[in-house]
């Protein structure tokens, strides 16, 4: 049997409350687990109610880390189990979190994948660069193939993309090197890239 000597309301981190046990054990709590236990002053915890308190306000912690990561930004389930992983909880505990999440609508993969491949998008990335950046965030491969559709026409982010960079200029032969090396590395495929970049030369030339 263990003793509760005191129970104070954390003075730093609202809805934690502090429960001191005698021997100088020190366990955070949140106010449910105070009402689910019904625990008072000079209370006599056994060890088996003493291992589910404790057991419960582990998860009530790591669904407190859950919540405070996705409110600073958004991120994929899987990205967020590992990140909790990460900071010491369990994968139990990270998983119930995860769930826990998705289950109030905190957590969407889908929507958080179709926001991901629009922001990459706005960079001017194309399909292979997207499509790490979906494995790297943690999106369930099922759901790339929706959320690509989020992305628009190559031809046309490619053609954005070098107006943006020549501003009406005609580039010598090193820039065009410059240039057509730098959507290969963004992710459009070589034969994307030529078709494009051959129309938009021709536009300049005859321009000139």
């Amino acid at each position: 049997m263990t003793r509760i000597e005191r129970i104070e309301a954390s003075k730093h981190k609202r809805g934690r409350v502090l429960v001191f046990l005698e021997g100088g054990e020190l366990l955070k709590i949140t106010e449910q687990e105070l009402l689910d236990f019904g625990l008072r002053k000079g209370d006599e915890l056994e060890e088996e109610t003493l291992s589910r308190l404790k057991k419960a306000a582990g998860v009530s912690d790591v669904k407190s880390t859950a919540a405070e990561l996705i409110g600073k930004k958004a991120m994929s389930r899987a990205s967020l189990e590992r990140k909790l992983r990460e900071k010491g909880a369990s994968e139990a505990e990270a998983r119930y979190a995860g769930e826990w999440l998705e289950a109030i609508g905190a957590i969407d993969d889908a929507a958080y994948a179709a926001a991901l491949v629009r922001h990459c998008a706005a960079k001017g990335y194309g399909p292979a660069k997207v499509r790490e950046k979906l494995y790297e965030k943690g999106v369930p491969r099922e759901l790339w193939e929706e959320a690509m559709e989020e992305l628009g026409d190559n031809e046309t982010l490619i053609e954005r993309f070098l107006q943006s960079k020549l501003k009406g200029q005609t580039p010598d032969e090193k820039e065009k090197k410059r240039l057509f090396d730098a959507l290969i590395r963004r992710g459009f495929s070589w034969g994307d890239v030529k078709r494009v970049f051959g129309r938009v030369m021709d536009t300049y030339f005859e321009e000139d």
